[in-house]
């Protein structure tokens, strides 16, 4: 029998007999905990325990701690979960069933059978037993013939959509007791390794995301290796149902949306309002000081202009176009082009550059329905969208002021925390790769400079070039998408820029694409969510509401609001006819930072009361006072 050397992590070499199965290797190691091991990694590429091993190779374990680990138990549970809808509701035709960020979903047409929420712990029963069962996961192979004729005598016609799209003869799926489902895998040794587990919510989605087709539904799922990370899971849950921004939104009168006006359009309320111009405001002094000069651009342009730019070949799908005289025109899904055009208005000398310019621009994309999501996913949204015009001299030290000024907007805002990714050329890009390697080396050289950890995202670059993604984590340790840095050889080329040069010829100057907060709307979604509403005093829409007990405390209390106002302190008045106690709870339920009470104790000592609504404390001080207090809260951005 021939022989192969098995590597470890270790460098622990041994010798096996060709063909060996990987959980034989496992069991001959005795330091290893076995019952942690799910997976095994043959050269670096995840397998089942099961898998035989016939050449020389290194072998390491995957256990729960690997995020590999975690996406290998949560498939396995998904299919345990297909397994239970089976045996429950008989009929059913199955979607997919992936691992994602945090668990788990599958995707079931139920035909007429109307499952709902309740019905989810009825489904985790059966999950219950199918792991008591301790069913082994196995792979079973088939040729695509034999699979097709299998799909086509189960009716099984979102398998059968699946299959056509693989290109391989040889099929693998998936079979634990009588059930089989179509997987690469790989999967746990068997169900009885599931330790805990949860489905945790039910939706609605269209097949492969297109409206234009059949509504699924989606159920969501989460599993872990102990009770105890589960619960813990659960409870971080249920704290982001109750900082929902949806939900928040509603509650605070900051925005909705509207059905007769168009889905994934904001509509901002007075108090949204109020705490969107304090950000627009912010950025637009945070950017004067760093030399930007602040542009505007019309909200539709030419298609003549998109197509040059590459949006029409490689954005056409998220494009909205339409028709005026006879001539096409395209709603804006960038700024850039705009941006190129007033830079293209006058000859440009290297002693301007860096050129940068900045645009509170307003965007259109086209997003399906199935994935619009209150202000995170939407249809027209406004960028803090700056591009800088530079010499190749100059490319570094801009991306390092980039950095520095993002980093610098987060934590104003309070976000301490946050990866960065470094995202690299697509399949589908323009220009020369010359080009895009020099781009990459750039931003990667700024990152290594200052010394910060980053993950490569491969072939997530956009079209025209590579781009540093941040991505801010929130009070929950969730992360949303934040400033971008994107450096673009292609666009100067294609729009034929230039400048004059020290010795008197042309150059063709660099692009740097960049925003540091991104989308204003998913950032206002991401702040209400980490502040639970609660603003800190200077993001509060109403930072102070004055209320009085009854209708003779009326004209003092509009002495002190006349008072506020003019030190442009946010205030809002409750001198309605209802007991104070209502008054109160209000103020706590709009989460307002300080409420001044006015009755007769007040307006006889020329003093107010205040209560502090985040520390549920009321004191009795003079107006001076609570300004003092609150002017050096404000200015100082407390958090």
């Amino acid at each position: 029998m021939d022989k192969i050397i098995v590597e470890f992590e270790d460098n622990l070499k041994r010798e096996y007999e060709k063909g060996i199965k990987a959980e034989i290797i496992l069991n001959d190691l005795n330091e290893i905990n076995k019952r942690t091991v799910l997976a095994i990694r043959v050269n670096g590429v995840a397998q089942d325990l099961k898998t035989k091993i016939n050449q020389d190779c290194k072998v390491s374990f995957i256990t729960f701690e690997d995020e590999e680990g975690k996406r290998i138990y949560n498939h396995s549970t998904s299919h345990i979960m297909a397994q239970a809808i089976k045996n429950l509701y008989g009929e059913v035709k199955f979607g997919i069933g992936p691992a994602i960020k945090d668990g788990f979903y599958y995707d079931f047409d139920f035909g007429v059978i109307n499952v709902k929420e309740d019905d989810l712990l009825k489904i985790e029963d059966s999950m219950k037993e199918i792991i008591k069962k301790d069913l082994p996961f196995e792979m079973v192979l088939m040729s695509k013939e034999e699979a097709r004729i299998y799909y086509l005598q189960q009716g099984a016609a979102y398998k059968l959509e699946i299959l056509e799209g693989i290109k391989e003869n040889e099929i693998s799926f998936y079979r634990q007791g009588d059930f089989i489902d179509l997987c690469r895998g790989p999967h746990l040794p068997s169900t009885g390794y599931i330790k805990a587990f949860k489905l945790v919510s039910l939706a609605g989605a269209y097949w492969r995301g297109n409206e234009d087709n059949t509504m699924l539904t989606r159920i969501y799922g989460s599993a872990f290796d102990n009770q105890e990370e589960l619960s813990d899971y659960l409870s971080k849950l249920e704290e982001a149902k109750k900082r929902d921004h949806r939900k928040l939104g509603r509650e605070l009168g900051l925005f909705n949306i509207y059905d007769q006006a168009g889905a994934g359009l904001i509509y901002y309320h007075p108090h949204g309002s109020t705490l969107r111009q304090e950000i627009c405001q912010l950025l637009r002094s945070e950017h004067q000081k760093r030399d930007y000069l602040e542009v505007v651009t019309p909200h539709m342009a030419k298609v003549d202009l998109w197509d040059r730019s590459g949006h029409s070949e490689f954005y056409r799908e998220n494009m909205y176009f339409f028709k005026i005289e006879e001539e096409q025109y395209v709603l804006k899904p960038m700024n850039c082009p705009g941006h190129i055009l007033i830079y293209k208005s006058k000859t440009r000398s290297y002693r301007e550059l860096p050129l940068k310019y900045f645009e509170l621009g307003t965007v259109y994309r086209h997003e399906r329905s199935g994935v619009l999501h209150g202000l995170l996913r939407v249809r027209g949204f406004t960028q803090d969208d700056a591009h800088i015009f530079c010499r190749d001299s100059q490319l570094h030290e801009e991306i390092n002021k980039i950095i520095d000024f993002a980093l610098y907007m987060l934590n104003i805002f309070g976000f301490h925390e946050y990866e960065v990714y470094l995202s690299t050329r697509p399949e589908k890009f323009v220009g020369t790769i010359e080009n895009w390697e020099k781009a990459t080396a750039a931003l990667k050289e700024s990152l290594e400079n200052r010394c910060l950890s980053y993950k490569i995202d491969e072939g997530e670059g956009v079209f025209y070039g590579p781009k540093i993604d941040i991505k801010l984590k929130d009070a929950l340790g969730r992360s949303w998408q934040g400033p971008t840095i994107q450096v673009d050889f292609n666009l100067p080329q294609r729009f034929e820029l230039s400048y004059i040069d020290s010795s008197g010829r042309e150059d063709v100057p660099i692009m740097i694409h960049r925003v540091v907060l991104g989308s204003l709307e998913r950032f206002i979604g991401a702040l209400i969510e980490h502040y639970g509403g609660a603003f800190p005093l200077w993001l509060s829409p109403v930072q102070v509401k004055i209320a009085t007990i009854s209708e003779r405390h009326k004209e003092y209390a509009q002495k002190i609001e006349k008072e506020l106002k003019q030190v442009k302190v946010r205030v809002e008045r409750d001198y309605r006819n209802e007991k104070i106690a209502l008054k109160v709870r209000e103020a706590q339920v709009y989460k307002v930072p300080y409420l001044i009470i006015i009755g007769d104790k007040e307006v006889e000592k020329d003093l107010i009361s205040v209560r502090n609504c985040r520390k549920n404390v009321t004191n009795m001080s003079s107006l001076d006072q609570l300004l003092e207090e609150i002017l050096k809260e404000i200015n100082e951005r407390s958090k």
